[in-house]
């Protein structure tokens, strides 16, 4: 837990797991973000019927700052440094808008890249022939 001073009312403390929720999801808000990257233990909390708001992220939190890591699938056609800089002002600004601490790296990885929406439209056409 990091604790945030709050002037002399006491502290406010956030759980690495309330930071790697807010990054989550401001990642997912961005267009072209196909999904998170959760790895093996992402997947077993999905299969028992649980979504993992965190998963895909790391985080490193300190008394006042944050070092953020967002392991993402990607979708086929977009432009990846675009969307990767997108993520970063959104998962910034997001972060520290709530939580105060402020942001001082957020690192993108490239999982993989979604076709889906490519071999749906595909399937579509062969079907009307």
């Amino acid at each position: 837990m990091t604790e945030q001073s709050s002037d002399n009312y006491g502290k406010v403390t956030f759980a690495d797991e309330v930071v790697a929720i807010i990054a989550g999801l401001a990642a997912t808000e961005v267009s072209g973000v196909a999904a998170m990257s959760g790895g093996i233990a992402g997947g077993i909390v999905e299969k028992l019927g649980r979504k993992n708001l965190s998963k895909g992220v790391k985080v490193e939190v300190g008394e006042k700052e944050t070092a953020i890591d967002l392991y993402i699938v990607v979708e086929y056609g977009i432009r990846i440094p675009e969307i990767a800089w997108n993520i970063q002002e959104n998962v910034k600004k997001a972060v520290e808008n709530m939580t105060g601490l402020n942001v001082i790296e957020v690192n993108i990885h490239i999982q993989g890249v979604n076709f889906e929406k490519e071999t749906k439209t595909e399937d579509h056409a062969q079907k009307i022939r």
